[in-house]
């Protein structure tokens, strides 16, 4: 007998996954509406990228829904203002002396911070 993932309830489709239903979308007007009430708005709160990802997650799906998150995220102004990076900018790191003999010169070179990627 083959188990039933998919249930419709007047047009929504719903996609059951273990004990929880999803609403299953396609149209790129319900796909924003949603990631518009899970980013843009007020009452959403400003949540990392994994946190709003994880909310979407509980309630909607449709194909390729992590890359477009991603995407809608990262066309976000206050998203890409809000996540730069901060702090002092890299350097070059300091040039080591020939030694004439062993253990003359000892250097260390403190590798702290590095950038992401």
């Amino acid at each position: 007998m083959m188990k039933e993932y998919y249930t419709s309830l007047i047009v929504i489709l719903y996609h059951r996954t273990k004990h929880i239903f999803v609403i299953t979308l396609t149209d790129r007007s319900s796909i924003n509406t949603i990631l518009h009430s899970f980013h843009d708005s007020v009452v959403s709160g400003y949540l990392l990228e994994d946190g709003r990802v994880g909310r979407v997650k509980t309630c909607s799906w449709w194909p390729n829904w992590r890359k477009y998150v991603a995407e809608y995220f990262q066309t976000c102004d206050r998203f890409q203002k809000g996540n730069r990076a901060t702090g002092k900018k890299f350097g070059m790191m300091i040039q080591i002396q020939e030694q004439k003999s062993p253990w003359e010169i000892v250097h260390m070179d403190w590798v702290t911070a590095l950038p992401p990627g």
